[in-house]
């Protein structure tokens, strides 16, 4: 394991050398980090983790995006998310994972009142509809695992909700 300065990532490339894969689950909150900081974060850090990955030797790139992930969305989270899929797939990893998780549903350290209640309701919907709303963070993990283990089905792989389910099963 190793500590690094995300302003200063440049400085710890050796940090990222000799790995075959990467995972990344890099992210903040707008509410925490401001929207400026939330960009800074979702995007911009996980960009040059994944140039420092390749630049090291990385073969297979994981990300965990979000479900709804554009480019093009007027919302600035999925916007963020969908840019930052953009730029991973663009550093030319031989196999790149893209996880789009729904809402995951974990325990947290610090408290968010309304993520808990709306943790509360979808963890009601999810025993109706297991795979539409939302996700074990748990259950992202084995699926991050599991895609490297397969064999690859081409370059860039998206994985929706349910795909995460399934494979997270598997």
């Amino acid at each position: 394991q190793a500590v690094v300065d995300f302003e200063r990532l440049g400085e710890h490339a050796a940090a990222f050398q000799g790995h075959d894969v990467g995972f990344c689950c890099l992210g903040t909150t707008r509410a925490k980090a401001g929207a400026d900081g939330f960009v800074r974060v979702d995007r911009d850090y996980v960009a040059q983790a994944a140039e420092l990955a390749r630049a090291g030797g990385c073969k297979h790139f994981v990300l965990q995006s979000s479900q709804g992930a554009n480019a093009q969305s007027r919302f600035l989270y999925l916007r963020v998310k969908g840019e930052v899929e953009n730029l991973v797939q663009a550093v030319g990893f031989d196999r790149c994972t893209i996880l789009r998780p729904a809402v995951l549903l974990c325990k947290r350290q610090e408290s968010r009142p309304m993520e808990w209640i709306v943790q509360q309701f979808l963890g009601v919907v999810a025993r109706v509809f297991p795979t539409a709303y939302s996700v074990p963070v748990e259950m992202v993990a084995r699926a991050m695992v599991a895609c490297v283990l397969q064999p690859g089905e081409g370059k860039v792989k998206v994985l929706e909700n349910r795909a995460i389910h399934e494979l997270g099963k598997a």
